[in-house]
């Protein structure tokens, strides 16, 4: 999802302080159960107007949704929170909920789940719990969850006499190294494919042990040993080994776009891309992330659905409640989970998201601590401007045009007060609290 604006988060701050939110402009009448998400595509839609039908049938209601491109979700989400005509219950990237918890523009859900017996939380992935909540709150629902995983392309490997790896054991990052050298021909094929941004090197630096944050998320931990080995092992893989298709522009750069050339052995991605990759004209499927210092523990994603805190108490609060649970109910999953999408956030719903390819279960088998293993994607209240910064200055590196150390140097001061003014917006938030 795109960046937010900041003309966007000041009025969002200025609205949720003055309560100013949903529920508070013209729209459909009383008793619709309205709701938002992104959708880019015709095959996401579907999923919604699914999801809007489930709604329907289950809460014997009207459902209309909001429905955005995933770029411009995000500011729009703004808008509608600042104007009054956000839904009762909104989607939010997980990255983006504490920025919105900060900010008060949506509300935590403690009381309205120990107020209901008949929902069950523990029948989500402690992950997506973990993901959902801030500040010792939850604040959102999940609806997907999953680990990054390598993707590969058997009949590469195949043709090049190499065996097949395993299903189940992470290779060493000496082996992958190694196989991604093997398996580059420069201007004809490649070994590894991934996107030159911090999104994509979190999962190697949560596997060299490190961190993009100090544990109380008050500084830039990326100048630490652990995170600087696993920066200069990808960014090595780029510069250096030359294992990676040569890179034309940072912008538009796509992982996904190299590896469905069918001339990439291996790719750095998601489950949500899985509903992609089945358009693949070759055999392929995935396996564990590759193991470094700390082992297998790729970042773990996911998504959710929330309440804006202009919602108040009485039979709006409740039609909203109700609808949460119903848009993150099994059954609503199940439809999210056949359709490929992702993997579902429930435990419940798992089964529904079925192959190819052929080793999908791992995604369950990591989420449950049976495989491998996963780090949920640690993030700040300001992470789009620490993105941001990251996005301006790193990725040069995987240009080889400034070094992984002065990079990474000239980045950390300017982390470090993005850091310390997360740490404010944290305990302006508890005070609120109270």
């Amino acid at each position: 999802m795109s960046q937010l604006s900041r003309r966007g988060f000041l009025g969002l701050g200025a609205a949720a302080a003055a309560g100013t939110l949903a529920g508070c402009s013209s729209g459909p009448p009383a008793g619709t159960a309205t709701w938002s998400m992104w959708s880019s595509s015709a095959a996401e839609k579907k999923v919604w107007t699914d999801f809007g039908n489930y709604v329907e049938q289950q809460l014997k209601v009207r459902s209309v949704a909001t429905l955005t491109p995933s770029n411009g979700y995000p500011t729009k989400l703004d808008l509608q929170l600042v104007s009054g005509t956000a839904g009762l219950v909104t989607a939010l990237n997980g990255t983006l909920i504490p920025t919105y918890a900060a900010r008060g523009a949506h509300r935590p859900l403690d009381d309205l789940i120990a107020a209901d017996p008949d929902f069950d939380l523990d029948d989500f992935y402690p992950t997506s719990r973990r993901i959902s909540s801030f500040n010792d709150k939850t604040y959102a629902i999940g609806f997907d969850v999953a680990p990054t995983v390598m993707y590969y392309n058997k009949d590469l490997l195949k043709q090049q006499g190499i065996a097949l790896p395993s299903k189940t054991e992470p290779m060493s990052w000496a082996t992958f190294r190694d196989l991604a050298r093997q398996l580059t021909e420069p201007g004809k094929q490649y070994g590894f494919t991934c996107a030159p941004a911090i999104d994509d090197l979190v999962s190697w630096i949560y596997c060299a042990g490190g961190n993009v944050m100090s544990a109380d998320a008050g500084r830039s931990t990326l100048r630490d040993p652990e995170a600087m080995e696993a920066l200069q092992y990808v960014i090595g893989l780029f510069v250096t080994d030359q294992v990676t298709p040569p890179i034309k522009n940072l912008v538009t750069e796509s992982s996904l776009s190299n590896f469905l050339q069918g001339n990439v052995a291996f790719m750095q991605n998601g489950p949500w891309q899985v509903v992609n990759v089945r358009k693949a004209k070759f055999d392929w499927d995935i396996i564990p992330f590759p193991a470094g210092a700390a082992g297998s523990t790729p970042r773990v994603s996911g998504s959710s659905f929330a309440i804006p805190s202009g919602v108040r108490d009485g039979a709006q609060l409740e039609l909203a409640w109700r609808l949460l649970k119903t848009l993150t109910s099994t059954g609503a999953l199940d439809i999210y989970a056949k359709a490929g999408r992702n993997n579902p956030a429930r435990l419940s719903a798992g089964s529904a998201f079925q192959p190819p390819p052929d080793n999908l279960g791992i995604v369950q088998q990591i989420l449950a601590g049976k495989l491998a293993g996963g780090h949920a994607f640690d993030v700040t209240t300001n992470w789009n401007q620490v993105k941001q910064l990251l996005g301006q200055d790193l990725p040069r590196t995987f240009l080889g045009q400034v070094t992984v150390d002065d990079a990474i140097s000239g980045l950390t001061p300017r982390l470090d007060i993005l850091m310390r003014q997360h740490l404010d917006t944290v305990r302006q938030a508890t005070a609120r609290k109270g």
